[in-house]
């Protein structure tokens, strides 16, 4: 649902729900005086919210093209459901586990419209990159605008060029 809902639905539900008079940020406020809305813990559960499902997405794949067949033969051999997911689906998963974070992180460096509504754009505390490349254009500081840009641009293609190469399939594996 959240790779197709607009960032701002889903915002104002985080914010309902995080806001120190929500249920969750009430709570959390009056047991451990924990602010997460316009904080550095807002940009990261922004961030979190709108990407997790691609990690989601590809951790699910992963996880269905593993043979059943191995797991069902490490629970014959006496190995508890614990056991058979940290010794056989989570390391025949974890390219594909690996590969969705990277594609998440992906996702993260280019969000805007959530973490400026969650977090705001308190300079030195919330600023993302993003938000950092809005506002140089915005005060007309095009060239620290192009730096950042530089740096997301090369940070994404990492992100998306090593997911690639974690999703890709050996040649030889049917």
């Amino acid at each position: 649902l959240l790779l197709v809902m607009t960032p701002v639905v889903t915002v104002l539900i985080l914010l309902k729900l995080l806001g120190r008079r929500g249920p969750i940020g009430g709570f959390l406020y009056e047991r451990f005086v924990l602010e997460i809305v316009f904080t550095w813990k807002g940009v990261l559960l922004a961030l979190g919210v709108m990407s997790f499902p691609l990690l989601v997405r590809s951790a699910r794949v992963a996880f269905e093209e593993i043979n059943p067949r191995l797991e069902q033969i490490a629970r014959t051999l006496g190995a508890g459901n614990l056991r058979v997911f940290c010794t056989i689906s989570l390391p025949l998963a974890a390219r594909g586990i690996l590969g969705g974070a990277l594609l998440a992180f992906a996702r993260a460096l280019g969000e805007f419209g959530a973490t400026i509504m969650v977090a705001g754009n308190i300079p030195g505390r919330t600023s993302t990159l993003s938000l950092s490349i809005f506002q140089s254009v915005q005060l007309g500081e095009d060239d620290d605008a192009l730096r950042l840009l530089g740096v997301a641009v090369v940070m994404a293609f990492l992100a998306v060029w090593g997911s690639e190469i974690l999703l890709r399939r050996k040649r030889g594996r049917a």
